[in-house]
């Protein structure tokens, strides 16, 4: 209340459906809501006592590293989709900035429902930081929470980037590649030294002494190549490109 009248400030979907006059008022226009919408502001509408009073146009401005972040993970093989409970001209104006799909108007359950289509097609991560995503976090075949997210986004996700930047989801896309052929590696390294040991060692070309130190050598070596992963720092992703 202020003043004894009701104040409200609602989305504009809501404010119409509020006033019961099937639009908004004519010093309140639609095609200035949408032309707000389209330059990636979401419009809310101020009510006084259910009546349209004026409108605000706020607007969530993109990380300064998202559009590095996004073309990283293009050039990594990765697509990209937003997924946003946002107005669909205000997403699809963000999105086109970042040269990335989206899906607007989302609800929680809907995030569900789209990540159960995206998986699908192939292996999903999804990356949220609020209490909306969770959910959807939960969901996919990987949860990554940014750092500066609510508690249930990180309590959900498999993963949180405790640097809060988008292109540490580059980065981890690209250490956990080079972990998975560490582990490869290694596993085939140890496995195959077993095998010939084994095989010389019962045709009598070597004797046991030697396949012992044969298997202690080799676990060394898959040790120090393991090691090798603490060396990348970031490195090894590619350039950026620009945006589609």
């Amino acid at each position: 209340m202020a003043g004894g009248r009701g104040i409200e400030v609602a989305p504009p979907r809501h404010a119409v459906e509020r006033g019961g006059a099937g639009s908004l008022p004519a010093d309140l226009p639609a095609d200035t809501v949408a032309a707000f919408e389209e330059e990636g502001k979401t419009v809310a509408v101020v009510l006084a006592d259910g009546r349209p009073i004026g409108l605000l146009a706020l607007r969530d401005e993109p990380r300064p590293d998202a559009a590095r972040g996004i073309a990283a993970l293009r050039g990594l093989g990765v697509r990209s989709v937003m997924l946003t409970g946002d107005n669909r001209r205000t997403g699809q104006a963000v999105a086109r900035t970042l040269g990335l799909a989206v899906e607007a108007e989302l609800l929680p359950e809907d995030k569900l429902r789209a990540i159960a289509g995206l998986k699908g097609q192939g292996t999903v991560a999804m990356i949220g930081d609020g209490i909306n995503d969770g959910p959807a976090l939960a969901a996919a075949d990987v949860g990554i929470a940014m750092g500066g997210g609510t508690d249930v986004a990180l309590e959900t996700a498999d993963a949180a980037l405790l640097g809060n930047r988008v292109e540490g989801v580059a980065d981890l896309v690209t250490l956990s590649r080079a972990t998975l052929a560490n582990i490869h590696q290694n596993v085939a390294f140890a496995l195959g030294l077993k095998a010939v040991f084994l095989v010389t060692t019962l045709f009598g070309i070597t004797d046991l002494w030697l396949a012992i130190l044969a298997d202690t050598g080799a676990t060394i070596l898959v040790t120090l190549n393991a090691l090798r992963l603490l060396r990348r720092n970031g490195g090894g992703l590619p350039a950026p490109q620009p945006a589609v």
